[in-house]
């Protein structure tokens, strides 16, 4: 008889019954491996931009990957048709590229920006990705957070 399972409620797995499952400890690898050839292509793209800025930690957090300098200034999280990038700015932006702005925090603002293929990272995306970037670290001052580097 083949063991038990049960799904995972966070990730969706198929765990067996009994054997130790943490989600929680994912990686890039995992969350892109379903991707189409072009999410894959423009999530490349995206990665190797943001590592062109400098000095960050680059991590894979629950079902997002995350982009961080003292804070996160960027995160991705891959979906089946597209790739959802959040980025934080001292501004709001309109741009016709932005699905959707939010405050975050009293200096913040997040916007959401849907991403089909590896051709839409390019300017203005990848200007905003460097405010973000080149902004974090004055936006999230007074924070008490570990400077860690990847």
């Amino acid at each position: 008889m083949p063991p038990r399972t049960r799904e995972c409620y966070h990730c969706h797995e198929q765990v067996k019954e009994g054997e130790p499952h943490d989600c929680w400890t994912t990686t890039e690898a995992h969350l892109t491996r379903d991707l189409s050839e072009d999410l894959k292509d423009a999530f490349e793209r995206l990665r190797e931009t943001a590592v062109e800025f400098g000095e960050q930690r680059i991590y894979a957090s629950h079902n997002s990957i995350m982009f961080s300098r003292q804070a996160c200034y960027f995160f991705v999280r891959p979906k089946k048709k597209y790739l959802e990038v959040v980025f934080f700015l001292g501004r709001k932006l309109k741009a016709s590229q932005v699905k959707k702005s939010m405050p975050s925090s009293k200096l913040k603002v997040a916007h959401l920006v849907q991403i089909t293929h590896r051709d839409q990272v390019e300017a203005p995306l990848t200007d905003w990705l460097r405010e973000a970037f080149d902004t974090s670290p004055k936006l999230t001052a007074g924070r008490k957070t570990p400077k860690t580097a990847t």
